[in-house]
């Protein structure tokens, strides 16, 4: 103990730095007396002496501490000053990292992040809440700056935070930070997401019929995926419920015999993962797509395919898809051209002699893909009549007038002024 400090009970100099819970304490080491107890803040001279400084006369009397910075704390004496660290959000981050198994790098990225993120007026000053959310946040652009597939909804799940303010908060910092954040891949994601499926294993628990072959599965799902991203399916929308959705329709195409029956909430549940609420709808949809894909192959137009058996054929249309797709575009265009050509006024355009029947000074559109299932025929555009000009001054016809009049004294009262103008015009002005 520095400066000859001895015990005030047995006066033995061997005093020892004891550790009690988060509080240093000195205790003798002969007679088990407590020497200092609960000293948060002291100073050298006064560590000395073994006399305690409340927080009132310290160095930090004047600070601003916010509650953020107060969850995760620690009293430094170095310096003889105080010095508040923010520990609470950085372990957090640290815990987050090593939840979701990322590297060891990806935790000092996001960590550094989080440091420049805390700087900032903006954030300094933000509510608990989203201080909270920026630890995420940090996270989740490491991972997409490193194409490491994981989902705004998955973090938000692990830190139970509203998505709207997540993502709110995500766009503010990489705004903030200036960061170039990559999109996340598509085709990443699903392998990341099938690969958490417990369907290509036979257990207890999972019957034969439904156990699958790990690589089959995952080459279907991600052709389905594109079909949907081609569709305009994914655009706009969280890509899980797509990917669930795909994953059950290459599940039940590659033995239908078998799976035909099972419903999209007991694929969830043999998988054991979550069932995202718009699945379903998004489930629909693709069949959908691949109904209108099967009505452009002439050998499956004569079985007259709903949702429930075009399943059988999901290999024959994912073989041929971009021959149709672009087949179904060009019948949903022409549909949508018909519309406006029969409400139009008549006019005519000069026809050229090209194979496909074009006006003079166009030529044929370059091939697209399929329209969005929300695009509607465009509107017929109205000509408004030209606005008539009406200063008061017109002349009134007497057949006008005379529909006015609607009682047998009002036409005699018309007919007497009427006379009694003519003959005021008629009679001579006097000299």
């Amino acid at each position: 103990m520095p400066n000859g400090s001895l015990c005030p009970d047995c006066g033995s100099s061997e005093l020892v730095e004891d550790s009690h819970y988060s509080q240093s304490q000195l205790v003798c080491s002969d007679c088990g007396c407590v020497v200092t107890e609960g000293v948060l803040t002291t100073t050298f001279s006064d560590e000395g002496n073994l006399r305690e400084v409340t927080y009132s006369r310290s160095t930090g009397e004047n600070e601003q501490v916010s509650r953020s910075q107060q969850r995760g704390h620690y009293w430094s004496k170095t310096d003889c000053k105080r010095t508040v660290i923010n520990l609470a959000y950085l372990r957090r981050v640290r815990d987050l990292c090593r939840i979701l198994k990322l590297p060891l790098t990806f935790e000092d990225t996001a960590i550094s992040y989080y440091q420049k993120a805390y700087q900032l007026s903006g954030i300094r000053a933000a509510r608990l809440q989203k201080k909270e959310v920026l630890v995420g946040c940090c996270v989740l652009i490491t991972c997409r700056q490193h194409n490491w597939p994981l989902t705004m909804g998955t973090i938000c799940t692990l830190l139970y935070a509203d998505l709207d303010l997540f993502s709110g908060t995500y766009m503010q910092l990489v705004k903030l930070l200036g960061l170039d954040v990559p999109s996340l891949c598509l085709a990443d994601l699903v392998k990341s997401y099938c690969s958490s499926f417990k369907l290509f294993q036979a257990s207890p628990s999972m019957p034969a019929k439904y156990v699958e072959d790990k690589d089959k599965m995952l080459s279907r799902t991600l052709l389905l995926v594109e079909l949907a991203n081609e569709t305009w399916l994914v655009t706009g929308r969280h890509p899980l419920p797509v990917i669930t959705a795909a994953t059950f329709l290459a599940w039940q195409s590659l033995r239908p015999a078998d799976r035909l029956t099972c419903s999209l909430a007991q694929f969830c549940k043999l998988a054991n993962v979550d069932l995202p609420y718009p699945a379903a709808s998004r489930l629909q949809e693709l069949l959908a797509v691949l109904l209108q894909m099967a009505s452009q192959l002439a050998w499956l137009q004569v079985l007259k395919l709903d949702k429930r058996s075009v399943v059988k054929h999901i290999g024959d249309l994912l073989q041929h898809r971009h021959m149709l797709v672009r087949m179904a575009f060009r019948d949903g265009a022409a549909e949508v051209d018909t519309k406006p050509q029969q409400q139009g006024q008549g006019q005519q355009e000069e026809v050229g002699d090209g194979p496909f029947d074009l006006p003079k000074g166009k030529r044929p559109a370059s091939p697209a893909l399929l329209l969005p299932l929300h695009a509607e025929a465009p509107k017929r555009t109205q000509t408004m009549p030209p606005a008539s000009v009406v200063t008061g001054d017109e002349n009134i016809s007497d057949s006008e007038i005379e529909q006015y009049l609607r009682t047998p004294q009002e036409v005699r009262d018309f007919e007497r002024a009427q006379a009694a103008s003519q003959a005021a015009v008629s009679a001579p002005n006097p000299p």
